[in-house]
């Protein structure tokens, strides 16, 4: 491998997050019980890392991560606004996409680069500052200053110079970058609800179904009967079964069966049919134009008329069906969502087109507000990149704050990120500057900071940093309990020093290996104030690995809260978040506040999903996929809000608390302050009742504590209170820096 030049005291471009000299390796190992895992053993130049002040996501000051890479090879939901283009068309945020998913990347072919499918290979997270790239069109993305684009001048980097260890080519104003753009869309519709399922059975009837009624003779004089005739016969299953269901929701019930066998030259038609006057009549007042058109019913009815009438050929998206009626409403919802379009002439057979204007950006952008059913129609692959979209760089900003990031390495070596062509990221090149894969090593290629405990000691004896002592919290980026540390045995010397230099400490981790170090721990607390923490959403075994794949279940997690407690520690739970309609149930409830009192869990705390803006839809997604029968609900619940209303807040405080007082548990305290737990260590360290503590207020060698004054906030039953005053000892937020990938 590539160590060599790595003299003292020399920068490197590529050092690794965290890491600002790449000069002091130690040894590499492989060891059989790690089968499959190398470890880089360094000396690190510094073990407490600063976390801004203005960092949303992480609000604890000061953070240690023994390991950089991690053998969970876990994944976190860190920044659902950035969308990925996917293999078929559909739109993901980076936090859904998943090893093996296939996204859209491109390839050089002739004179023109093109769009073609490719797969995922790794994902992973770090932290590095933040910059916005603006385009002309409206597109922003926020991205490291080591990410890199393509221009119509070749990958450049956000950030770099001209001269100097950092000269590399950069981005400058009026670079154009090369993609799609995804502009300044509107606002898109929550899709569900009523109107949305009606204004989408709308356009697929009117456009592709078939409605009948008539009056037969029953012959030889016994009169006559009316029959109602009801069909919707489709090539394609996704738009049949979607019809099916939301007439299944309206309580029509239909039967599907085949209606016209394969050839050589067309595909099998299947169809769902009905025969019931109740359901043919209940089918003809859905279907009736409304008087008033509301967004939803747009959004809906354009998506069920371009699954019924629509065709995306060669980026150009038509819609086309003889009419009148069906063409003026689509061009009036298409103009009024925002979109421009244009009626192109009737063929001999009546049949006239409505063609949406802007090319492979308008496109995309109508497909990420409308989300057709119909796979096939949103192929992007062969495209050429390139488009009319204005995507000029108008400003780099520095956002002025250090943040979590995810990105991800695919075959191709590229994806398409909001709409540009991005190159993978910061984390992966540096291993692949090390002569290590870009792929599989940064989940097996471990960099472990073999003297980070006597480092540590050595920061924590200066005297600026005994003048404050602040909080310091463990598990925040890399798990400190991964399966290196069974062989590295660091976290010992770390919990040492913390001790010994009175510095409160904090732990989050899902690690079983933590049980290891809980004579320590103990011990430990005697001095300092200790938090532990575990958070455990879902206790349905199937639930949880849909909503967080790949972390450990709760059994396991109970476990290790059950070790704590026996140790004579604190160890609070989070249920959060509670999923309306999922995890809301009395008997889930009943049974999660059964298992979290019998682990011996000091604390639980509790609150509803919150569905923050660029999160709704994203969220949609997996409930459509995974409960559509949840849909009308959710979107009736999150209509034009980011929280649960107060109502279900007030109705689910009124369900979990008589649970919560039926097991003896006892309800914890968020922080107002940070969103974490309300720290018992820290307060009792405030008001003295830790042992060797001197006067409340003061710690037990007379260094104050500073108050951090006073905050309003929204609490888990939806009322907005101020906290007592928070000490600066109370820098621990476990609940926001919960380890394990959510939906949320």
């Amino acid at each position: 491998m590539r160590w060599e030049r790595q003299e003292l005291g020399i920068e490197t471009d590529a050092a690794l997050p965290g890491l600002a000299k790449l000069n002091n390796l130690v040894r590499t190992v492989k060891t059989p019980e790690f089968d499959g895992i190398v470890f880089h053993e360094i000396l690190a130049k510094s073990a407490l890392n600063q976390v801004p002040g203005a960092s949303k996501v992480m609000p604890y000051a000061w953070t240690i991560n023994p390991y950089r890479g991690c053998s969970h090879a876990c994944a976190y939901c860190l920044d659902p606004e950035t969308s990925i283009l996917m293999a078929d068309g559909r739109q993901l945020p980076l936090w859904m996409v998943k090893v093996g998913d296939e996204v859209m990347g491109t390839r050089k072919e002739g004179a023109y680069r093109r769009y073609t499918p490719s797969k995922v290979v790794a994902k992973w997270d770090t932290r590095k500052r933040a910059y916005r790239i603006t385009l002309a069109d409206g597109t922003a993305i926020v991205a490291s200053g080591d990410h890199r684009f393509l221009t119509n001048r070749g990958w450049k980097y956000v950030t770099g110079s001209m001269s100097g260890t950092g000269r590399r080519p950069y981005l400058t104003p009026n670079n154009k970058l090369m993609g799609l753009g995804a502009g300044v869309a509107a606002a898109a519709p929550f899709i569900g609800g009523d109107e949305y399922r009606r204004g989408y059975l709308t356009g697929m009837v009117r456009g592709d179904g078939m409605m009948l009624r008539r009056a037969y003779s029953r012959g030889a004089g016994r009169g006559s009967f009316v029959a109602s005739r009801f069909r919707l016969a489709l090539a394609d299953h996704e738009a049949l079964d979607r019809s099916r269901f939301y007439l299944t929701t309206e309580g029509i019930d239909t039967v599907r069966r085949r209606f016209s066998v394969a050839t050589d030259r067309r595909r099998e038609i299947n169809g769902i049919f009905t025969s019931r006057a109740e359901h043919y009549d209940a089918i003809k007042t859905l279907i009736d134009w409304p008087e008033r058109r509301s967004d939803q019913w747009r959004a809906g009815f354009l998506y069920g008329i371009f699954d019924a009438e629509g065709s995306c050929s060669r980026g150009v998206l038509r819609v086309s069906n003889a009419n009148e009626a069906v063409l003026q409403i689509t061009a009036d919802c298409m103009r009024e969502l925002g979109f421009e379009c244009v009626r192109e002439g009737a063929q001999d057979n009546g049949v006239a087109t409505i063609r949406l204007l802007g090319g492979l950006p308008a496109r995309d952008r109508f497909f990420r507000t409308v989300e057709p059913a119909i796979t096939r129609k949103l192929a992007l692959a062969g495209q050429a990149v390139k488009s009319g979209a204005d995507l000029r760089i108008v400003s780099i900003e520095d956002l002025g704050e250090t943040v979590d990031m995810i990105d991800i390495t695919t075959e191709t070596g590229d994806f398409v990120a909001n709409g540009v062509v991005s190159h993978n990221c910061f984390a992966r090149p540096t291993h692949k500057y090390l002569e290590l894969n870009v792929g599989h090593d940064f989940d097996s290629q471990i960099i472990v900071k073999v003297n980070v405990a006597e480092v540590l000691r050595r920061e924590l004896a200066k005297p600026k940093w005994q003048a404050n002592r602040h909080p310091v919290a463990l598990g925040t980026n890399t798990d400190p309990y991964q399966r290196a540390e069974g062989r590295y045995k660091l976290m010992p010397g770390i919990i040492g020093a913390l001790a010994d230099a009175r510095t409160p400490f904090s732990i989050l981790t899902k690690g079983t290996l933590l049980r290891r170090d809980l004579p320590l721990l103990k011990e430990a607390s005697t001095r300092v104030p200790v938090d532990v923490a575990m958070s455990i959403a879902i206790y349905d075994d199937e639930l949880q690995q849909s909503v967080e794949p790949g972390t450990p279940r709760a059994k396991e997690r109970l476990a290790t809260v059950t070790a704590v407690r026996n140790a004579g520690l604190d160890c609070s739970v989070f249920m959060m978040p509670i999923l309306p309609y999922l995890t809301d149930t009395t008997d889930h409830l009943d049974y999660a506040l059964g298992l979290v009192k019998e682990s011996g869990a000091t604390s639980v705390l509790y609150t509803a999903l919150h569905l923050k803006p660029g999160v709704k839809q994203w969220f949609t997604f997996w409930l459509e996929r995974e409960h559509p029968e949840l849909m009308d609900k959710y979107a009736k619940l999150y209509e034009n809000r980011s929280y649960a209303p107060k109502e279900y807040r007030r109705w689910l405080a009124a369900r979990i608390k008589p649970l919560i007082a039926k097991h003896g548990l006892v309800r914890g305290r968020e922080d107002i302050v940070t969103g974490g737990i309300d720290s018992q260590a820290l307060a009792a360290a405030a008001g003295g009742s830790v042992s060797g503590a001197g006067e409340p207020g003061d710690t037990s060698d007379g260094a104050p504590l500073q108050p951090r004054g006073r905050q309003s906030r929204v609490d888990a039953n939806g009322e907005r209170r101020t906290p007592r005053v928070v000490f600066e000892y109370a820098e621990t937020d476990a609940a926001s820096l919960s380890p394990g990938p959510t939906l949320f």
